[in-house]
């Protein structure tokens, strides 16, 4: 029962959805979610593969510009 309640709450989070990108990343993120727990073999790697080229590509400029940038002056 527990969890049926969890997937009407998250069928109400998705009602409420108005950007078209942020359904379209969830739609493609269910696409490729394994169908089985059987199939994942490390719990993270069913998040493998899940964003776009251009996604990763723009987390990797924001990780890049935002957290690999060293200000000495933090240390003082």
């Amino acid at each position: 029962m527990f969890s049926e309640a969890r997937k009407l709450h998250l069928i109400e989070e998705v009602l409420k959805i108005n950007n078209e990108r942020t359904l379209t990343a969830l739609e493609n993120f269910i696409k490729k979610a394994p169908k089985t727990e059987k199939a994942i073999v490390n719990p993270l790697m069913g998040f493998a593969g899940i964003w776009s080229d251009e996604e990763a590509e723009d987390i990797s400029r924001t990780i890049a510009d935002a957290c690999e940038q060293i200000n000495p002056d933090d240390w003082k």
